[in-house]
């Protein structure tokens, strides 16, 4: 099963030949055995590439979980000391929403031992021993449980010295604008979702919601972003939505919770889902 799984993730029976210390014509040997022994042909196999069929994908999926929990269980009768929570996170989630938020929880419950890592990589829960993972957009097929977060509201957001040029949408026009690259709508949305022309040019990119939001607290222009990464710059008066309640805000659930499903979760995996839940307007 550990030399299906490794075949069936890479697609590549030298790559896991290579990560289990195997020959690649042990690998092959084994997954013929096992095709023989369930009469199925789990992977097409042509000259330069393998890739699992129908029936693969759904037997890797099993398995996967399968070995997940025989792993989870031999840690949990092994270990002296109770397992971490471990929480993936889209980077900034973690930075402008979750962080600011984390002392409470932190407070509340200081016997967990809770680890969070950030990427805009897909947690692998099989081989990474992740609880959660908090995924930006829409997540991809999965076996996974999924749950929506918030439904955040992008809108034009600036500090209050750019706000007060700005009275009307066509303001926006002689402002520098700032984009961030990897959001799903962007500015070229908003002003069609307004009936207006969208702008040719941009002042500033970015690829994390974090560095936009960052750089338009600073005075260096106009960001389209959800009110929920800025609430605390809203909060705080560094932002102000200077257009909020005379346009279109674009509206989306912008984050997911995600998570295997397993016969025993976590001890505080509860606990944890229960606050952050609880911590977010409804989406």
């Amino acid at each position: 099963m550990r030399v299906f799984e490794a075949a069936g993730r890479t697609c590549s029976f030298a790559v896991a030949a290579d990560e289990l210390g195997l020959s690649p014509s042990a690998v092959s040997h084994s997954i013929r055995k096992l095709e023989e022994t369930t009469a199925l042909r789990l992977f097409e196999r042509t000259t330069r590439e393998v890739k699992l069929t129908r029936e693969g994908e759904l037997l890797l999926e099993h398995v996967q979980r399968g070995l997940e929990e025989m792993r989870r269980g031999f840690a949990l009768v092994t270990s002296d000391e109770p397992a971490p929570l471990r929480l993936h996170t889209a980077p900034s989630f973690a930075t402008q929403w979750l962080l600011p938020r984390l002392a409470r929880f932190v407070r509340d419950h200081p016997q967990i031992d809770l680890r969070i890592s950030a990427s805009t990589e897909y947690a692998r829960f099989e081989n990474d021993d992740f609880d959660f993972d908090i995924v930006y957009g829409e997540p991809r097929p999965s076996p996974y449980e999924k749950i929506p977060l918030a439904m955040e509201k992008l809108t034009p957001l600036c500090n209050p010295e750019i706000a007060q040029q700005i009275q009307t949408a066509e303001d926006l026009y002689r402002q520098t604008l700032i984009q961030c690259d990897v959001q799903m709508f962007q500015w070229k949305g908003w002003f069609e979702a307004n009936r207006l022309v969208p702008p040719h040019h941009y002042g500033l990119r970015f690829d994390r919601s974090s560095m936009a939001i960052s750089a338009a607290v600073d005075g260096l222009g106009v960001v389209l972003e959800s009110t929920l990464l800025a609430d605390r710059e809203l909060a705080k008066g560094t932002l102000v939505c200077p257009l909020r309640g005379k346009t279109q805000d674009v509206q989306y659930v912008g984050h997911h919770l995600v998570y295997p499903r397993r016969i025993r979760q976590h001890d505080s995996f509860e606990l944890f889902k229960q606050w952050l839940l609880g911590e977010l307007p409804e989406a």
